[in-house]
């Protein structure tokens, strides 16, 4: 649903269009062999090439164009057999070399698409613009002496993958589930980590704002580095406002750069927008042009894994889920697999309500990861068993549950160690229903009068009777034998 901004002359929508940078899974930079572990000490991983000493020379890493043809595979995306780096130049004080080795006018992947998963359990298509390869360069330390900068090169030299999307997105939730999207693309390939915090997938955000049923795109601002989703969600909504507060009153924006305040969560302009042509890019001569064979490119699409939509795709059409649970599940590889083990050989609906429901509300809890699950994919598969075997009660289901997150036991155990089993035996609930029925005999006529509903309030008194272990399904069936129901 397009995303509406009531102005005071109309109504506004958004165009959006985001550049995600994305820290290529490699154990050597781009065009050195220094490493690339993150947290290392300032300036240990820099080699003579990323600090730009004189007469040294890029030698290009192919594990890394390796990784950006497998990323351009998963999102759907023509390769481009040839490709050409260029030097993108500007200054900077951690830009050693004065300039950025880029990809410009051939890129190393085209056009793609990404599926995007909505709230409402839809889906819409994004368009991807390319994908280039570039190093990134260093990191300015602004924090470390009150009156000078710091410099650390590690970074200087790591590969990126800049993933341009189309101006296909209209809202912050779009945007948001877009970068949701697209980092769970990138961990199942295993060509990113995604991870924001550190820095290894930030995103670049491109704003503009117009009227509704205007189809001609307006003058956009670029608001730089955003490193989390929620950030990219909530710097969207102000910059969209802020747009529209100028245009009503007479105003224009102007084309230029921003940053995102986290803490007020505002935007500010931080400078003009350069373009294009101000980088001067031009063929790195140190660099030939880089040429695949279609032979290597088949061989990376041979390897590539069940990718998120395919496997949603499969849990939709082999396990009955609901299109929303599907896309839950197959978000993060981890919960794939977590639940396709809850699941097996089990009632695969149950399982995806016990992850999705009880499981995920006990993670969000307690603030854990899917890897860090107090109940382990095994165990909570062996409870999903014990109650389709009618060993144990939904109800019971959810105490055994609660004792397994607090021990860590399998329920099997617990079960044992409490007495928990369902009471199955014919003869021991027929006593049952006698007994309530005997005690309740006012209910007894309503119901052969032909309200059905009492059954309802009887069960009850039985499961209650038997502190919730009578199995309700055999308890309903003596019920109205005995009631001549």
């Amino acid at each position: 649903m397009t995303y509406i901004i009531e102005g005071q002359t109309g109504d506004w929508e958004i165009v959006i269009g985001l550049e995600v940078h994305a820290q290529v899974i490699s154990e050597a930079k781009l065009f050195s062999g220094a490493a690339t572990a993150f947290g290392s000490a300032p300036n240990s991983q820099v080699s003579l090439v990323d600090s730009a000493m004189p007469g040294m020379l890029p030698v290009i890493n192919k594990q890394s164009v390796a990784q950006a043809v497998r990323t351009g595979l998963g999102l759907q995306a023509a390769i481009n057999l040839t490709s050409v780096f260029e030097r993108k130049n500007y200054f900077y004080a951690d830009l050693p070399q004065g300039y950025q080795i880029s990809q410009y006018l051939h890129p190393i992947v085209g056009e793609g698409t990404i599926v995007l998963d909505l709230e409402d359990g839809k889906t819409r298509d994004v368009g991807i613009e390319r994908l280039h390869l570039e190093q990134d360069a260093g990191k300015s330390l602004h924090d470390q002496d009150p009156n000078r900068t710091f410099v650390d090169l590690n970074r200087s030299g790591v590969t990126l993958m800049e993933i341009v999307s189309k101006p296909d997105i209209r809202s912050p939730e779009e945007a948001g589930a877009y970068l949701r999207k697209l980092r769970s693309i990138l961990r199942y390939l295993g060509t990113c980590d995604g991870n924001m915090e550190e820095g290894s997938m930030r995103c670049d955000v491109n704003i503009s704002v117009r009227p509704v049923g205007e189809t001609d795109l307006r003058t956009r601002a670029e608001i730089k580095n955003v490193n989390s989703v929620k950030f990219v969600m909530a710097a969207i909504e102000f910059e969209a406002a802020r747009q529209v507060e100028l245009y009503e009153e007479g105003g224009e924006p102007v084309q230029e750069t921003r940053l995102f305040n986290a803490t007020t969560g505002e935007t500010k302009s931080m400078r003009s927008k350069e373009h294009a042509h101000d980088y001067r890019y031009f063929p790195d001569p140190d660099l030939l042009p880089v040429v695949l064979g279609e032979d290597f490119v088949a061989e990376i699409k041979a390897s590539l894994p069940e990718l998120p939509d395919q496997k949603k795709q499969r849990f939709i059409d082999d396990f009955g889920l609901s299109p929303y649970d599907a896309g839950v599940l197959v978000a993060e590889k981890e919960t794939a697999d977590y639940y396709e083990q809850v699941a097996e050989g089990r009632d695969a609906k149950m399982a995806a309500n016990w992850v999705v429901t009880n499981l995920f509300a006990v993670l969000n809890k307690q603030g854990l990861s899917i890897g860090e699950s107090p109940v382990s994919a095994q165990h909570l598969g062996e409870l999903v068993g014990l109650i389709g075997d009618n060993t144990i009660s939904g109800r019971i289901a959810k105490d055994v549950f609660e004792a397994m997150v607090e021990t860590g036991k399998a329920p099997g155990t617990i079960v044992d160690e409490k007495g928990l089993k369902q009471v199955s035996d014919t003869g021991a609930l027929e006593a049952m229903v006698d007994e309530v029925i005997a005690a309740n005999p006012e209910q007894a006529d309503q119901f052969r009068g032909g309200n059905q509903k009492v059954t309802g309030w009887f069960v009850g008194q039985i499961m209650k009777m038997s502190k919730g272990q009578a199995n309700p399904g055999m308890v309903n069936q003596i019920l109205k034998a005995k009631l001549g129901g």
